[in-house]
């Protein structure tokens, strides 16, 4: 029924934008995926998505602990509407929810942060399975949290006197990085299955087109669904 749904919504969109669908999709992936853990600078959380939509990344999971969660619409430039963002936001603490959530659909959990064990970003071995890259708040950086459930530790090279960059410069480049090496490795299974364009598809088109709720209720009303 979602095909039917996605095939009857297409028919109020410009071939032109379908067509983009299809050229963003098959450069699309949940090989990588993000994760904020309590940003509170619309600025910084704005960029990153901004960043994401740029490499492909389609998941973005937002923990929001202290800070929530704020969209500078003037930075991202609508990135937001064509990501699928997962919040974790029903307790006090949702640090845990999330990487155990994420854990469970089988990627490792990567902290970008200084540690005694960690890698540098050139280093880093993107075969090894699906990565969930972690990055903290602006000050404190992660939480113990994430440091103790964490599967790796990454950092980018550096060489000033500054010990770190702004987390939207180090999203963007872990993210150039690992999209780089993810797209470069051959026959890693980084692009998205039939079912999983789909579901964005059917996402996109909602989101793209106008009374696309009306459409779609007079769709089910027609199927008999309700």
């Amino acid at each position: 029924m979602q095909k039917q749904l996605i095939k009857y919504l297409s028919e109020f969109a410009t071939p032109e934008r379908l067509d983009l669908f299809e050229k963003v999709l098959a450069q699309r992936s949940e090989y990588v995926t993000v994760v904020l853990e309590d940003i509170f600078q619309p600025q910084n959380a704005s960029a990153v998505l901004r960043t994401c939509d740029c490499f492909g990344i389609q998941h973005v999971h937002v923990i929001e602990n202290r800070n929530e969660f704020t969209i500078d619409r003037e930075v991202a430039l609508g990135a937001s509407k064509w990501l699928s963002i997962h919040k974790y936001n029903r307790e006090k603490e949702n640090s845990l929810e999330a990487i155990q959530t994420l854990k469970n659909k089988g990627y490792r959990i990567v902290a970008t942060t200084p540690h005694l064990h960690d890698q540098l970003l050139p280093d880093f071995d993107i075969k090894k399975g699906k990565v969930a890259v972690v990055f903290g708040s602006e000050l404190p950086g992660i939480s113990e949290t994430i440091k103790n459930e964490a599967d790796e530790f990454l950092k980018i090279p550096m060489v000033g006197f500054t010990e770190s960059f702004n987390i939207s410069v180090s999203a963007a480049i872990v993210l150039y990085q690992l999209s780089e090496m993810m797209k470069n490795s051959p026959g890693l299974p980084w692009q998205l299955t039939d079912e999983e364009k789909d579901s964005i598809r059917l996402q996109w088109l909602r989101t793209s087109i106008k009374r696309s709720s009306l459409l779609e209720q007079h769709f089910r009303k027609k199927h008999g669904m309700r």
